[in-house]
């Protein structure tokens, strides 16, 4: 699992180049890869990123 930090709220491609970077360099041995933000809503992206708000996190 890969994860990336953000202190955004809208996450776009850009904010992603490494993990998929990461995601081309090791391949399948790559289980998943997350950005968390400090977005409102949950969801992934079309290439398999997913973005997770801290907020979800805890208190």
């Amino acid at each position: 699992m890969a994860l990336e930090v953000k202190l955004k709220s809208v996450i776009k491609d850009r904010d992603v180049r490494h993990l998929q970077w990461l995601r081309d360099q090791i391949g399948s041995r790559m289980l998943d890869a997350a950005v968390l933000s400090t977005g409102r809503q949950a969801y992934r992206r079309a290439d398999g990123v997913g973005v997770i708000p801290a907020a979800l996190l805890g208190p």
